[in-house]
């Protein structure tokens, strides 16, 4: 499951243009999930979820 959040970081208005995304991850090595969070451009948030 993937999520994405508008956030508001930095200078007033700047925060607009940017989302944090939070994606799970599952480990190779012990098969457990775990959370990625990044702060991303609006534009960049389809090549976020596309890595793998």
């Amino acid at each position: 499951m993937a999520k994405k959040a508008v956030a508001a970081f930095g200078a007033k208005g700047s925060g607009k243009n940017f989302v944090k995304c939070i994606r799970m991850v599952k480990s190779s090595r012990s098969g457990a999930y775990s959370f990625q969070e990044e702060m991303v451009p609006i534009e960049g948030e389809k090549d976020f979820f596309s890595k793998k």
